[in-house]
């Protein structure tokens, strides 16, 4: 079972080509799977790399163009007929449920799960949470009204101190407010801290995910601090002219970003297909942040 593992389905921009496929993304979070956009061929990138489509939760859309949304009439249909069960919620804007519910009354009238969307805008806003991750939305720069998304793993709780805890002959019953912060009053009134029961918990991972943006000081402040920040690069510098009047970034301005937010890892995808190599993005971008991966389909990324 993945802690927080990323899962690159597809990171070219556009349309499928014979190197890269659309955007997509599942996150395996303790056994749970969050899909991020859903181009064409994600059903089958699933497939490939092992990704059982029961495990599938939640779905959430950057946007509403056809290589980061094409995908999920064709997923939904295929979930309906491998029978999935219990629920999928859908994280996309108004006219994105609009669309979907009028396809599926054509395509795929019964389902064997029941289909939630959640409505969201161009802001920022908490869209999902509960006791172990939450999952913020933060505006981009695009052409069409656009958020990126970032995963954040919930505080985790102290470590207890086994030594202090039988010295102090603590109850099981009071141990799991104490690894939540509490301090112990004991039997005479005395207050025994906290800080002296346990010691610091671990760090919480987190996990931003940019899509279609051009290059905007924003996002460095939005995805500030993050663990592992995918950040697009359609272009590389011999193209940059074209990067910001069609709503992108380069390779470079997405490591000036990293490096703007203080980021731990940056992550290139969206690449255009006019190029037969990903090494220029990596190139250009480790000039300006020096922990750089490329993107490509069936990579791993562990956060924990």
């Amino acid at each position: 079972m993945a802690n927080f593992q990323v899962n690159i389905l597809g990171c070219g921009s556009a349309t499928p080509s014979a190197r890269h496929m659309p955007s997509c993304q599942v996150i395996d979070f303790r056994d749970r799977l969050f899909m991020i956009d859903c181009g064409e061929c994600a059903q089958l990138q699933m497939m490939k790399q092992r990704l059982k489509f029961s495990r599938l939760s939640h779905i959430f859309i950057s946007h509403l163009h056809g290589d980061h949304f094409l995908g999920l009439p064709g997923l939904l249909s295929t979930l309906a007929l491998h029978e999935k069960g219990g629920s999928l919620t859908i994280h996309t804007f108004a006219e994105g449920v609009r669309v979907l519910k009028e396809i599926m009354a054509v395509f795929c009238r019964e389902t064997s799960y029941e289909i939630n969307y959640n409505v969201i805008k161009v802001d920022r806003d908490v869209i999902f949470e509960d006791h172990a991750i939450r999952v913020e939305t933060f505006p981009l720069y695009h052409r069409v009204d656009c958020v990126g998304f970032k995963f954040i793993e919930q505080p985790k709780l102290r470590h207890l101190r086994g030594d202090m805890i039988k010295f102090f002959n603590i109850p099981v019953s009071r141990l799991q407010a104490i690894r939540e912060g509490a301090d112990f009053v004991a039997e005479d009134g005395r207050v025994i801290e906290n800080s002296r029961l346990t010691t610091d918990a671990d760090p919480s991972v987190s996990y931003a995910y940019c899509s279609d943006t051009m290059f905007d000081p924003r996002v460095a402040a939005d995805v500030a601090g993050v663990d592992v920040l995918y950040h697009e690069s359609t272009y590389a510098d011999d193209n940059a002219h074209k990067a910001a009047p069609r709503g992108h970034s380069t390779a470079r301005e997405a490591g000036r970003i990293a490096a703007k937010a203080g980021v731990g890892k940056l992550v290139l995808g969206h690449y255009s297909k006019s190029y037969d190599s990903d090494l220029p993005f990596a190139r250009e971008a480790a000039e300006e942040f020096p922990n750089v991966i490329t993107a490509s389909e069936g990579l791993k990324i562990d956060l924990l």
